[in-house]
């Protein structure tokens, strides 16, 4: 594909699963009991309620971060792994593992090499927006999360007039427009623009404004849209000059063309009938905001310091604590408890943000390429600790792994369960068949098509556009996207077709009915199954 897995529905529900049970449940009680059986250091503890940490708990994760990366590696099969640790302001841990091409030992993964972080780039961006709000504030006209996003996109519309008046930077950043999840990512898809994406979100039906949830890609990218327009700049410009370039992050980008330049760069690895691949390119300049940075983890442990310093790097004060704040602090429930006893994970602006079973506040995010990358993050502000991992293979769990094993030695000196089978059973929801049709068996007697020039055609929508039907051969092609993008269609049942859509949202052996209709010789109506989960996958001719 193409497109990163990141978006779709059922990505976005396993990422809010993921998310909530190794983030939240990473300090059980059973953690707790761990803990208390260890020895703590009795000393003053910030968070006056929370547990003691475990005694010299970093240092011992610290030391044990090799054996870990190597028995994840070994476990998952990950071709390329890197890992940075900071701590007291400082990076005390970066280094490489594995190859960049699986199977090239020639060019080994070294903490200089640069990867796609995916989702990740939401946090990043939430950074860049609130050194935006800082330099907007002491220019004197502040820009706050506050904002109503027409402020700044005037022509800026959802399918309600007063969501579309009210709704806020936060709100997007914070995935509470009401935007159905994965919102516009099939657009993506089929190779359109951000500024073709974007207009079209208005045909979308709406959740509760303020108190829904639902992960989306494009919501990210219209707040990140709406503070570049407010400072003046693009936003891949404006990120380069706030937050790389003060940080000496050269080797960070939001433009794709950038990370093709890197000499030092992670090749995609797809994970295909059980094993990794390298057979894509994924291109997210559309979504860029939401999961287009490239970095490495040196460059990132910077970011992690800023962040851990409350916004302070170089004795300049690049984000005051009133702007980075609410990003870090909980903005919307993104992983309900389902039962009394269940902790409830939340987010804040481009953050995952969890109180551990400690009385520990961690934030954290992860980003998955079903093409070939799987990353995290995690920070601990109380005990000034941060990590982050990345890697070059779909995601199986590794990179949360990883942060998870290192978190808990770092708070109890001893790892709570199995982070990998967990994390890795989880991700599996990644790799699920979509469309209608997937793991269904043909009829044994189907009824007949009509003559398959009957359907051929050019056929519409607003929110797609024109499609065409066309006879190749002895089979029908439906053509979508501005790309012309060809579909085979296969005959399954009367005016019932099958086509596989192919790309990131679409896992191997997704499957798709296209149906015709009318009572005309030549049907009046198409509608694609696997686009039409908003009701937008109807065209007529």
């Amino acid at each position: 594909m193409l497109m990163c897995h990141q978006g779709s529905k059922a990505a976005s529900r396993f990422r809010r699963s993921l998310a909530a049970t190794i983030v939240a449940s990473s300090m059980t009680l059973s953690a707790m009991a761990v803990a208390q059986s260890l020895k703590p250091d009795l000393g003053p503890s910030p968070p006056q309620d929370a547990m003691p940490l475990y005694k010299s708990g970093i240092d011992k994760a610290v030391g044990r971060l090799p054996d870990i990366v190597r028995d994840i590696r070994a476990k998952s099969h990950v071709p390329g792994i890197a890992v940075a640790v900071v701590h007291g302001g400082k990076t005390v841990f970066a280094r490489g593992y594995g190859e960049r091409v699986k199977g090239d030992a020639t060019r080994p993964v070294d903490e200089f090499t640069v990867f796609q972080v995916a989702s990740v780039s939401k946090s990043i961006s939430a950074t860049v927006a609130a050194i935006a709000m800082t330099k907007s504030t002491q220019a004197g006209k502040p820009i706050n999360w506050d904002d109503r996003v027409r402020a700044y996109l005037p022509d800026f519309r959802l399918g309600n007039d007063y969501v579309s008046n009210q709704v806020t930077i936060g709100d997007f950043f914070a995935h509470r427009s009401g935007l159905p999840e994965a919102a516009g990512d099939d657009l993506e898809d089929l190779g359109f623009e951000r500024r073709d994406i974007i207009p079209r979100l208005r045909l979308m039906p709406l959740d509760a404004f303020r108190t829904s949830y639902h992960y989306a890609n494009f919501g990210t990218t219209i707040g990140a849209e709406a503070v570049a327009a407010a400072m003046g700049e693009r936003w891949e410009v404006l990120a380069d000059r706030l937050l790389f370039q003060p940080l000496g992050m050269r080797s960070s980008s939001y433009l794709h063309k950038a990370f093709l330049a890197q000499p030092n760069r992670a090749v995609l690895h797809a994970f295909v009938g059980g094993e990794f691949k390298p057979l894509y390119d994924r291109n997210p300049d559309e979504q860029a905001p939401a999961g287009g940075v490239s970095s490495n983890v040196t460059e990132l442990a910077k970011w992690l310091q800023l962040l851990l310093a409350g916004g302070k790097h170089g004795g300049e004060t690049l984000m005051t604590p009133e702007a980075i704040l609410p990003a870090l602090t909980p903005q919307a429930v993104n992983g309900r408890g389902d039962a009394l006893d269940a902790r409830t994970g939340f987010y804040g602006y481009g953050f995952n943000v969890n109180v551990n079973a400690n009385g520990r506040t961690s934030m954290s995010h992860s980003g998955a390429f079903l093409l070939g990358a799987g990353t995290t993050f995690q920070i601990l502000p109380s005990a000034d600790v941060g990590i982050v991992v990345l890697t070059n293979g779909a995601p199986v769990g590794a990179a949360e792994a990883i942060a998870a094993r290192f978190m808990d030695i770092v708070q109890y000196g001893e790892e709570t369960r199995d982070w990998y089978g967990l994390a890795h059973q989880r991700m599996m929801g990644f790799f699920k068949p979509i469309g209608d049709l997937a793991g269904a068996a043909p009829p044994a007697r189907p009824k007949p098509a009509r003559n398959l020039a009957n359907y051929a055609g050019q056929y519409t929508n607003l929110y797609l556009e024109a499609a065409a039907v066309e006879v190749e051969g002895d089979h029908l092609v439906l053509v979508l996207g501005p790309r012309l993008m060809r579909f085979p269609l296969r005959h399954w049942d009367g005016d019932m077709f099958a086509m596989s859509p192919g790309g990131e949202n679409a896992p191997e052996g997704s499957l798709s009915s296209v149906k015709f209709s009318g009572q005309e010789a030549n049907p009046k109506v198409m509608t694609v199954d696997y686009l039409n989960a908003d009701g937008l996958g109807t065209l007529s001719r």
